[in-house]
């Protein structure tokens, strides 16, 4: 009897989360007999610990089966590389389906050269769309999307994005949030990182930032008045501040920070979320950092003009500020005066997206 061969891809932080609970749900249809098998395909587009290695540890991610190690480059330059060795991979061993997650260069790149060699390409979280193609991560989703044979969704948003584009139900599988599903099974493991006594944290009263969108911060000016909006706003509250890559090459050398901005280094994922989880706050242009503070009912304020997750806004704790620095104080103004919405769940975030994906999966292919 055939055992399909599926390769499970991950290439990026957000990435990780995402995979989890679909291996999670695979190793335990296996356990019980089922006939699909996986191969671990890591590209290596985040190679350092702070951003990949420390997930695959907490999550419990096995070791990847392959590692593709190709490191940093421009975008172009880590999709030839992630493009050219995937493909060396497909022709020493083919694999019957490559299962992409979310938005980042190593999606597209592996969806294109899998569908070159007649491998078919699911695609969880596809569909979600911001409109703006200034982002790359737009243009991931879009690319991609369009050589999909089956999509895995979070939101009816997402399915309706697909079928405008002319995508027929068949191929569209509602099926919920991994990365909820990460978040749910974690939530007891949660712990507090080593600087929370140090800089003497108390639950709802500091906030978090995360700034990583070129937008935000390659511009040290626009970064400046962010951080100063922020800093001018927070009532003197500690706001922490896990600093992306990214983001560490502008703030090198930036003078005149507020004495309530803390910079720390990226924090591994049950920091992070314990974090968010008790801060008063959370300041953001990350999309999955306002789906996580939508579950826990956290006060987010997303630094954006446009979100690819609109259930964040319209159902969560979410709300689009903008990227105009004047725009926080409003903002903060209402959080302090105890007016922020109380917000909701979406439909099917509810810890079991990994399940529904591997029904699936064995429907299609066994």
């Amino acid at each position: 009897m055939k055992t399909p061969l599926i390769d499970i891809i991950a290439g990026a932080r957000p990435n990780f989360m995402k995979i989890a609970p679909i291996i999670r749900a695979l190793d335990a249809r296996s356990a019980e007999g089922g006939l699909l098998r996986y191969r671990l395909v890591h590209t290596g587009q985040h190679y350092d610990a702070s951003m990949s290695g420390d997930f695959f540890v907490q999550l419990g991610i096995p070791e990847p089966d392959v590692n593709l190690e190709v490191g940093s480059g421009t975008q172009a330059e880590q999709t030839s590389a992630i493009m050219v060795s995937y493909e060396k991979l497909l022709l020493a061993q083919r694999s019957d389906l490559c299962l992409v997650v979310g938005d980042v260069t190593s999606t597209m790149a592996c969806s294109i050269t899998a569908q070159k060699l007649c491998v078919p390409v699911a695609h969880v979280e596809g569909g979600i769309r911001s409109g703006d193609w200034t982002m790359p991560e737009e243009i991931n989703r879009m690319v991609t999307d369009a050589i999909t044979n089956y999509f895995f969704t979070t939101s009816e948003i997402a399915n309706q994005n697909l079928r405008r584009s002319g995508v027929s139900d068949e191929r569209i599988f509602f099926v919920g949030n991994t990365m909820i599903d990460s978040l749910l099974a974690n939530m007891d493991r949660l712990r507090a990182p080593a600087f929370w006594s140090v800089m003497g944290l108390e639950a709802g009263q500091y906030m978090v930032v995360t700034l990583h969108r070129p937008a935000n911060v390659d511009g040290v000016d626009q970064l400046l008045a962010m951080l100063l909006a922020i800093g001018n706003n927070c009532r003197n509250l500690p706001v922490v501040f896990p600093v992306h890559p990214r983001t560490a090459k502008s703030l090198r050398g930036l003078d005149g920070l507020p004495d309530s901005i803390k910079l720390v280094e990226p924090q591994p994922y049950l920091e992070f979320n314990y974090l968010v989880k008790h801060a008063k706050a959370v300041i953001t242009d990350s999309g999955g950092v306002t789906e996580e503070t939508t579950v826990m009912g956290v006060p987010c304020m997303t630094l954006r003009d446009t979100t690819e997750r609109p259930e964040t806004v319209t159902i969560g704790t979410n709300e689009l500020i903008g990227t105009e620095p004047a725009r926080l104080k409003p903002a903060m103004d209402k959080l302090f005066a105890g007016q922020w919405k109380t917000g909701g769940i979406p439909e099917k975030w509810d810890g079991r997206a990994g399940e529904r994906i591997v029904k699936a999966l064995h429907h299609l292919l066994c």
